[in-house]
């Protein structure tokens, strides 16, 4: 029983870590990337505009994207490694 409640712990413990890095990827592009460093970022034109101005609107979502792929991915592992799989 106690090997269940510390793998059920060590599981969690993973995913919180996985969904924190998420977040904090997440977080830099669109609040970092967009908004806060946009003034330095506004000399590097990307597709006709600037690269600040670009991960407000564009990059942000992308990275959005690609962060869900990458979760369900690092998940599938950890279920695997954990025993959890479908």
């Amino acid at each position: 029983m106690q090997d269940d409640k510390t793998n059920a712990a060590a599981y969690w413990s993973a995913n919180l870590r996985l969904i924190a890095g998420s977040m904090f990827v997440w977080a830099l592009v669109s609040y970092g990337f967009g908004i806060l460093l946009r003034p330095l970022l506004s000399g590097i034109a990307v597709g006709g505009t600037d690269l600040g101005f670009w991960f407000a609107q564009q990059g942000a979502l992308l990275t959005f994207i690609a962060l869900i792929f990458f979760y369900a991915w690092r998940m599938n592992k950890l279920d695997k490694k954990f025993g959890l799989e479908e």
